[in-house]
């Protein structure tokens, strides 16, 4: 793990986050009950397999949260919207970009083409549309001391 994944992990409470994982915002507390834990940004292997492409949504609280509406966005306008789904407490969900069927820890965006490229920001939105949470990376990375 690289010294920028350690300093990330550490900032969202330890959650363990792969090589190409989003900067989550080091250096500001985290005061969020949901919020993006990782990302894998370009699908490992030469397979392109989409289901390796994905961004992981934790619930800190103890309580279960409605996601339902609540939205998942690159910079270039691709959205994921979260229908009929409640994030337990303590728990994470994995957004895959390919195809497959919805569970409890993994939903799927049925898309046919890559969402997150090398250089990018992932906005979590609920469902009001407000801000809630973004991770970036690439050049967008923000960088900390």
């Amino acid at each position: 793990m690289t010294a920028v994944a350690a300093v990330a992990a550490a900032a969202v409470g330890a959650v363990a986050l792969p090589a190409s994982a989003a900067d989550h915002h080091p250096g500001r507390p985290h005061h969020n009950e949901v919020y993006i834990s990782g990302v894998q940004y370009d699908s490992p292997g030469r397979d392109r397999n989409l289901n390796r492409e994905w961004v992981d949504i934790s619930n800190n609280s103890r309580r279960a949260v409605n996601l339902d509406g609540w939205t998942l966005a690159d910079e270039d306008g691709h959205t994921y919207t979260f229908d009929h789904y409640r994030l337990a407490g303590r728990s994470t969900v994995r957004v895959h970009t390919g195809f497959g069927r919805d569970n409890r820890t993994d939903v799927f965006q049925d898309r046919r083409k890559s969402v997150w490229d090398r250089s990018d920001t992932a906005t979590l939105r609920n469902d009001r549309g407000r801000f809630v949470d973004d991770a970036s990376w690439g050049r967008h990375h923000r960088g900390h001391h």
